[in-house]
């Protein structure tokens, strides 16, 4: 049976949230899959092809791969080389992801595979993110998007992307999401905002909701610290709220590089303007890892700044995250700001929202809830 605890337990993939199959989970397994033809690319002369699935838009040579490590130029073909390869499939509560206003309380069963298309020295998930596919076989479980919906069915869970960035296995997670949501099931994926115009609103035609990684605000801070760049992330959290999806916001507030007063105001003042008041805002905190271990945890009170200022610009609903157990963990009537859905930490204690209003005052509260 699945659990939150995942498929399997070992040590070794603990520190990367990646737990796979073992059990009679291993009626998920199947033959080693061959790689995929990509989507989303165009061929050029002399066999190369021009990925158009990310902003960086790669043109990559024949026998090399492009800035993910995952789509390899055959020939000039462009092919998926982690399509049917979960290196990460484990079930959560969907508050992990994090995602507070879309069915509280569930649970999401969520896929991931090798590497990324940015290079952020903080990745919590860094032995997945910055590992080409080959270097992941000893832990890859071969399976198909239709084992993974019957499983996530089986669990009675959602579906959701994360652990590396969704984009760089799109072939897989397209098939998975579609599949899912034709039966049903909640869809969601926890994205860097790298991913082109055309890819996206294809795949959002099949998912439920986003959370969004809003790095920073400064394309410094993008070219500094991810390797990335901070313009096509905001055309992609626009384009989310335009498509009518469920969009939540994650700012992973890393001392002395992005925790400054006026770039979490303009931060907060740009998201208010451009996406609307009721975009539910996290601010994580920050713990050591991958390259930024020299740094110390976010203090509390930083978060807790930060948060008083995304209300003060008028965010409704701002949330402090990887502190368990703080006030600031549930969700606030922002009319008559009592506690509407009280948790502790990742676990729901308490829904006080019928038929999509407080119960106490009959606000209105956005959001995806039950019935």
């Amino acid at each position: 049976m699945l659990t939150r605890r995942g498929f399997l337990t070992q040590s070794a993939r603990a520190a990367a949230a990646c737990t796979i199959g073992s059990r009679s989970d291993r009626a998920l397994a199947q033959p080693r899959p061959e790689p995929r033809e990509a989507r989303f690319y165009k061929r050029l002369p002399d066999g190369k092809a021009n990925c158009r699935l990310c902003f960086r838009q790669c043109v990559i040579a024949q026998g090399s791969r492009g800035f993910c490590r995952n789509r390899e130029n055959r020939g000039g073909t462009l092919y998926s080389m982690v399509y049917g390869r979960a290196a990460a499939v484990q079930l959560d509560p969907i508050e992990k992801e994090p995602m507070f206003h879309n069915l509280p309380g569930t649970d999401i069963l969520c896929t991931g595979t090798a590497s990324c298309n940015f290079r952020c020295k903080f990745c919590q998930n860094w032995h997945l993110s910055q590992r080409a596919p080959e270097e992941l076989d000893s832990i890859t479980l071969h399976t198909s998007p239709e084992d993974i919906v019957k499983a996530a069915r089986e669990a009675g869970a959602g579906l959701s992307f994360t652990y590396n960035e969704p984009t760089v296995f799109y072939e897989f997670m397209y098939e998975i999401a579609r599949i899912g949501k034709e039966q049903g099931l909640n869809t969601i994926f926890h994205t860097n905002g790298g991913m082109q115009a055309d890819p996206l609103k294809a795949l959002l035609a099949h998912m439920c909701g986003v959370t969004v990684d809003l790095k920073g605000f400064t394309a410094d801070y993008y070219k500094d610290v991810s390797f990335a760049q901070m313009s096509p992330v905001l055309e992609t959290v626009k384009l989310i709220k335009r498509e009518g999806k469920w969009l939540e916001i994650v700012n992973l507030m890393v001392p002395t590089l992005n925790d400054d007063v006026k770039m979490i105001q303009e931060m907060c003042r740009w998201i208010r303007e451009n996406l609307g008041p009721e975009v539910p805002l996290h601010f994580s905190r920050f713990f050591p890892a991958y390259r930024m271990t020299h740094l110390p945890p976010t203090p509390i009170r930083i978060l807790e700044q930060a948060r008083e200022i995304a209300v003060k610009e008028g965010m409704q609903f701002v949330y402090v995250g990887n502190v368990p157990g703080h006030r600031f963990n549930s969700t606030f009537c922002p009319k008559c700001n009592r506690v509407i859905v009280s948790r502790f930490h990742f676990t729901v204690m308490n829904v006080n929202i019928q038929n999509g209003k407080c119960w106490y005052c009959g606000y209105p509260i956005p959001g995806l809830w039950a019935a």
